[in-house]
């Protein structure tokens, strides 16, 4: 043990000898410009590698190599502050002065840091306190609003998560969404993420900033930086949350006296089995009475030494759906500890998290939604007897009430992330960090649809799935029908790189170079279904007390035969920046990309990116000026790839079964090719130049940026419809088609007001993006250069679509009928094809162009005020120029139905004998702009009371306090991500408007 001790001691003496210098401690605290502590602020020797953060009271400890040092004090959204001790003093208060400009800012960035002055990239910041309030368990939406070019959709359902879309749908696969780094884990679930452990989150948008990601960042990178302990005093924060949600908005549906006085107007009538003397709201009775409660606690723990710290925290939420039954909830577990050693030259780094979710979903949701608007407000929901309303022989005719209540639907899901970290603090500048990271998902999965669902003729009961899908039949078996699955994926990650940090003089290097392997299992575990169970209450607990084998016809389903997948990706990166006189910046980067995912001919790839900018305040010739208080110009380039939103044997021939056959006087299974090989699949890849500015102006009253970027990306994948001669499963995955996003991003911020006692802080960014599909063909593609797609399927619409995968048009291209009033007769008529009007158009024939899905601008404008002790928040959201087709309108336009389907309040002119009026075609189209307030907050801090609390505010928010629209739907914010969007479809779950009442305690 001792010549351990020995090896060790000469091995650092040899390393670095001006480590084992006398070192001095110093402490102090970090203020605002209005007195008040800052958490989390960085404390740095200059040119040293000593570093400390201040704790929750703005305080720090730190031990210098030198009494006379330059201490470098930074905080996002603060100006960087150097301050020159002076040999004598030992404790300073360091005040910053607060900034609205984004370049002082410590960014995280790929595989390290950077302030925001010296980046070359197009990156935006969000601090915790700049997050969205409310009932959030979803980092998308945390963000709603306050990043420019980020398309953000929420859903009302508690249970689904949001869509977001960064500078435009890049891809026509299904995954769209950004790349989620926490914590420097790549490709993180963000379910894992409890909101109220979060630092900041840095949005890498243009590909300059995402190419040391590679294949895996053509949608953009958002890096999530969460909480770590603070070195010498123990801190306790809890903090709470009650709210209560109310549906904000409902369609116009008739009720039963409209509907009877519509009827006995047209000469038309109920049938007796559904005319029962009902006045029912059933879009009322799917709902929770009264309110829907949400409630969330978390409790965090932080401290630490001299040479470590901890930071460990729990967090509960709670959220009931507005729709009955439905509940979500999640419990998260997070565990951080830093650890230095052999006189603070290694660092060890140990990050654990556990979150645990239950998601209570609607059986059969999108039905249930449908049935809730399309049902009989002369029906009612149960009988004089009790049980429940039903017309069996109407077809597709169901109780949404009683779906409700006779099905179960339930997730559980437990997420575990952990990860090891190594940094070792070599001379010369040079830092080596060595990653291990582990993520493991279990998901258990159970549904059971009871002995009441049998009396649903499968013949014509559909499911209602979202856009782009198209609709199937459910059979629900005899006695009860259950299904089970348990699935689990897992991830195993080992990151190497080599960090050099220098200066010479005016030149400042910043380089690292490093390697990443990764492996990800997918779909590992099982499924089964059974039927005909004894009685009902086994729910999905219990499968084997069903005997499907006495069901005719019966088959259990095992469910996705290739839901298991394993691959692999082998990475090599590297990146320099070079600084002079931080006036000239460069930047450029590689990343070799090897994925099991392609094809074997195809399965290496290269990301490189260049970037540069000037300071231009820096200049001589800008010295004697005083209206720029900073002026950068930027200009990057970049390459990314795409390696997600496809099977990982997408490239590879798979046989399977094909059915049966007839032979020898029996049915014999028959298996055959059903994927065909594609050696030459190749990743999809965007490339994105961006221009961009970033300004101080005023004195630092008003700052912001302006970006300019062209994205192209090529060799898009898409499953293509082949000729059977030249592939026999007649489709094939392969590259083919481009897609191209230009736009403009503009941010600002300003303190307009700044007083003892008060002060206003804005900010406002805006978007604009234009999408278009520049190609879609493939050699192999029979398909000409055009796509129709979404089909809903509502009655009377067969073979009808909404949408267009088209050359020359944007992803979202609505193509439809052109509607053109109607005739002397009364009926609704069409434009054809050759331009005359016609009231019997062709599906697919007689269609036009009729606008795109896609916001011409986005907009999101944030406002802080401050008096005294008081704060309030005011945040508005808008998007516009989006069309939004209303197929739900449509299908409720019907009016030669209303005798069979509730129809809309507006549709009371509409005649029983125009049966065009419904037809999908662009009277449906709507414009979909939309301001919302989104947030307001209103909160008080008391401030310290007593010895043991530091701290206490409390604050009220409200969400979604009104929204202004032209839109005639329930709400104009539909899926925007996805390649189907823009389409309100009878799926649309109610949005909500929340009230929220809220506490935070720091002891």
């Amino acid at each position: 043990m001792e010549k351990l001790k020995i090896l060790l001691f000469a091995f650092f003496v040899t390393l670095s000898f001006n480590s084992w210098a006398q070192k001095t401690e110093i402490t102090g605290s970090v203020l605002d410009d209005k007195g008040m502590p800052l958490p989390g602020a960085n404390v740095l020797e200059n040119g040293g590698t000593n570093s400390a953060m201040t704790d929750f009271d703005g305080t720090f400890k730190i031990s210098v190599s030198d009494k006379n040092a330059v201490l470098v004090v930074s905080f996002v959204g603060f100006v960087e502050q150097r301050v020159k001790l002076d040999g004598a003093k030992s404790k300073y208060t360091i005040r910053l002065t607060s900034t609205s400009t984004n370049l002082e800012q410590v960014v995280v960035v790929g595989y390290g840091r950077g302030t925001r002055k010296n980046l070359t990239t197009a990156v935006s910041s969000v601090k915790a306190d700049q997050l969205n309030n409310g009932v959030i368990a979803d980092v998308g939406q945390l963000l709603q609003g306050k990043v420019a070019g980020l398309n953000v959709s929420v859903s009302g359902d508690p249970t689904k998560t949001s869509s977001v879309v960064l500078r435009g749908a890049s891809t026509l696969n299904s995954s769209q969404g950004p790349f989620y780094v926490v914590d420097g884990i790549p490709g993180v679930d963000i379910s894992i993420i409890s909101p109220e452990d979060i630092v900041t989150v840095d949005v890498l948008k243009d590909a300059a900033a995402t190419a040391i990601y590679g294949n895996r960042a053509a949608n953009g990178v958002i890096m999530v930086t969460t909480k770590r302990g603070s070195k010498d005093k123990t801190q306790v924060n809890y903090s709470n949350y009650f709210g209560f949600e109310k549906v904000s908005n409902q369609l116009d549906m008739m009720n039963a006296d409209q509907l009877r006085a519509f009827t006995t107007k047209n000469n038309l009538s109920f049938t007796p089995e559904n005319d029962k003397g009902a006045n029912t709201d059933w879009q009322k009775e799917i709902l929770r009475p009264g309110y829907a409660n949400s409630m969330s606690h978390n409790l965090s723990l932080s401290g630490g030494g001299e040479h470590g710290n901890y930071f460990a925290s729990v967090s509960y939420m709670d959220k009931e759906g507005v729709l009955i039954g439905n509940n979500f909830s999640r419990t998260i577990a997070h565990l951080a500890i830093e650890q230095n050693a052999f006189d603070d030259h290694v660092k060890f780094g140990l990050n654990v998290t556990n979150s645990n979710s239950v998601y209570n979903n609607v059986p059969q949701r999108n039905v249930v939604l449908l049935q809730s608007i399309s049902h009989l407000p002369v029906s009612p929901v149960r009988n004089a007897d009790g049980t429940y309303f039903e017309n069996f022989i109407q077809t597709g005719y169901f109780n949404p009430v009683a779906m409700i209540n006779h099905g179960v639907d339930d997730t559980k899901a437990n997420n575990f992330v952990g990860s090891f970290t190594t940094e070792v603090k070599l001379p010369f500048g040079f830092s080596y960090n060595l990653n291990l990271s582990y993520q493991q998902l279990n998901s258990l999965h159970g549904e059971f649809y009871d002995s009441y669902y049998s009396k649903y003729n499968s013949a014509n009961f559909y499911n209602n799935p979202d856009p782009p899908y198209t609709r199937s039949l459910v059979n629900f078996g005899v006695n009860g029908a259950a299904l089970r699955n348990s699935y689990q994926t897992n991830n195993t990650i080992i990151e190497s790189f080599l960090n050099w940090d220098k200066t010479f003089g005016n030149h400042k290097i910043k380089a690292v170079v490093g390697y990443s392997w990764q492996e990800d299992v997918l779909g590992d575990g099982f499924q089964a279904t059974n039927t005909n169970f004894p009685v009902d209450d086994v729910s999905y607990n219990n499968l084997a007390l069903g005997n499907y084998a006495s069901v005719s016809g019966y088959r259990v389903d095992f469910g996705d035969s290739r839901a298991y997948q394993k691959k692999r990706l082998i990475s090599e990166f590297a990146r320099l920046n070079y600084n002079y006189k931080d006036k000239y910046l460069l930047q450029g980067s590689i990343r070799r990309d090897g994925g099991s995912v392609f094809g074997i001919n195809n399965q290496w790839g290269y990301f490189p990116s260049v970037g540069g900018a000037w300071r231009i305040e820096k200049e001589n010739f800008m010295q004697n000026q005083k209206f720029f208080t900073d002026l950068k110009l930027r200009g990057s380039w970049g390459e990314t790839g795409n390696s997600s939103g496809f099977n990982a044997y997408t490239a590879q021939f798979i046989s399977g079964s094909l059915g049966t056959f007839y032979y020898n006087g029996q049915q014999s299974g028959a298996y055959g090719p059903n994927q065909a090989a594609n050696p030459d699949l190749n990743w999809e890849k965007t490339a994105t130049a961006n221009i961009g500015v970033d300004f101080t102006v005023l004195k630092g009253i008003l700052s912001g940026s302006v970006d300019l970027y062209s994205k192209k990306t090529t060799d898009m994948i898409y499953n293509y419809s082949v000729n059977p001669v030249l592939v026999p499963v007649g489709s094939i995955v392969a590259n083919g088609g481009n897609m191209t996003n230009k736009g403009v991003e503009v941010a600002l911020s300003s303190t307009p007001i700044r007083t003892e006692k008060f002060s206003w802080t804005t900010s406002l960014n805006y978007s604009r993006n234009k999408n278009k599909i520049t190609k879609l063909t493939n050699p192999y593609f029979i398909g000409g250069d055009s796509i129709r797609r979404v089909q809903p399927d509502g009655g009377g619409q067969t073979g009808s679509t909404l949408q267009i995968f088209k050359e020359g048009k944007p992803l979202g291209q609505f193509f439809t009928l052109q509607y053109a009033g109607k005739n002397a007769a009364g009926v609704s008529q069409y434009v054809a094809k050759d331009g005359t009007l016609t009231t019997n158009p062709q599906i697919g024939v007689d269609y036009h162009y009729a606008g795109s899905a896609q916001p011409k601008f986005l907009m999101g404008w944030d406002n802080n005020f401050t008096y005294k002790r008081f704060d309030l928040n005011i945040f508005f959201r808008g998007v516009f120029g989006n069309k939004i087709f209303n197929a739900t309108r449509a299908d409720l336009f019907r009016p030669s139905t209303a005798m069979t389907n509730n129809i809309l309040v507006d549709a009371a002119d509409e005649s029983p004998n125009d049966l065009n009026a419904y037809k999908y075609s662009t009277r449906f189209i709507e414009d979909g702009s939309y301001i919302r307030l989104d947030n307001m907050t209103l909160g008080y801090d008391f401030g310290k009371v007593g010895k043991y609390i530091k701290k206490i505010r409390l604050y009220e928010t409200v969400n979604n306090l009104f929204v202004i629209t032209k839109y005639s739907g329930i709400d104009p914010e539909v899926e925007q991500g996805g390649t189907a969007p823009g389409v309100d479809s009878n799926n649309f779950y109610p949005k909500t408007r929340t009230f929220l009442f809220g506490l935070n305690v720091i002891f």
